[in-house]
């Protein structure tokens, strides 16, 4: 079982962070690759951490874990109260902006999502008060994992097909795509490209996990990243300012965010984004994402899966050649 990173631990009540400690030691219950993805705090309710797309519950009898909750530990108020402010530094009111999204981030690009009241005002969050439940999202780089696909993408020292990834959720899209964002910056050497200019828009700050601006994750040398903006806000912004050879988004989900990309692609640049489902025929039957399938817009659509672990590449489809790929 791998540790967690220091920046989480230190993140957590002192209750929790005990428990932490505790069950960050080899259980051996537990077997293969075990990688702790979430934490799960609900005040009242017990303490899940989430590994493998399975949640295990903290057995207070036997001071390891379960996938039942026998003897659950019990996340208080106050353990939710004091993890929260731990993350704000003991000051609310300077994490303010972040709040009002719903998510903080933390040194090392781990995401805390938060949810309690939310007071509204003309329509928009200005504030979330009474905080019932946090999840902590442990964010890992795998560089290398979209090696087996890189070559679907690039074409050459200098064109990239455009391309949307179809996934689940917690199948690993995100990891994936920081992986190509970093190939597409740097180049690579391999496929004998040179590299582009990306531009990021990372509006839930998973791709890049910025913290104070800083990526903490590598996302390449001549990637610009626009943090927590709507996508059709950032592309324009994007294409006005930075004149990027590629733009990359996570998570496409609305008519108006799909009506961007052609903007983009107008511009001339390239696309790379993802979007939730698990098969083509998924996609084309929401009204709202059918465009997506349009062979002008993109060139391949990569499937995930976790049926092999989180980043199972089941197959690439050439949206121009109506033909299916098997990524070996």
């Amino acid at each position: 079982m791998n540790k967690l990173p220091r920046e989480i631990i230190k993140s957590l009540s002192p209750h929790i962070r005990e428990i932490i400690e505790k069950i960050s030691k080899e259980d051996v219950r537990i077997t293969g690759n075990f990688e702790i993805e979430e934490i799960r705090l609900r005040a009242n309710k017990p303490l899940i951490l989430n590994a493998n797309n399975t949640d295990y519950f903290y057995d207070a009898d036997t001071e390891g874990l379960s996938i039942y909750p026998l003897n659950p530990y019990i996340v208080t108020k106050e353990d939710v109260e004091q993890t929260f402010q731990i993350i704000c530094k003991y000051s609310i009111h300077s994490f303010m902006d972040d709040i009002q999204k719903g998510f903080i981030t933390l040194s090392g690009g781990h995401r805390v999502g938060l949810v309690g009241k939310v007071i509204v005002e003309n329509g928009q969050v200005k504030n979330i008060k009474h905080i019932s439940s946090l999840n902590i999202r442990v964010s890992r780089e795998i560089k290398g994992c979209a090696d087996k696909i890189l070559g679907y993408i690039i074409e050459g020292k200098n064109k990239v097909n455009n391309t949307i990834i179809i996934s689940p959720p917690q199948c690993g899209k995100t990891t994936l795509l920081r992986d190509i964002v970093r190939n597409l910056s740097n180049g690579n050497e391999q496929l004998g490209f040179h590299g582009m200019k990306v531009s990021l828009i990372d509006e839930r700050n998973e791709i890049a996990g910025s913290y104070l601006g800083i990526p903490q994750m590598d996302v390449g040398i001549r990637t610009d990243i626009i943090e927590t903006c709507p996508k059709e806000l950032g592309i324009t912004m994007l294409l006005r300012s930075m004149s990027p050879n590629i733009i990359v988004t996570d998570e496409i989900g609305s008519e108006q965010e799909v009506k961007s990309l052609y903007t983009a692609l107008n511009g001339g640049v390239g696309l790379i984004t993802t979007v939730h489902g698990d098969s083509i025929e998924d996609i084309k039957n929401r009204r709202e994402l059918s465009r997506l399938l349009d062979e002008e817009l993109f060139k391949k659509a990569i499937i995930l899966s976790a049926k092999n672990g989180a980043g199972t590449i089941e197959k690439i489809y050439d949206l121009e050649e109506k033909r299916w790929y098997f990524a070996n």
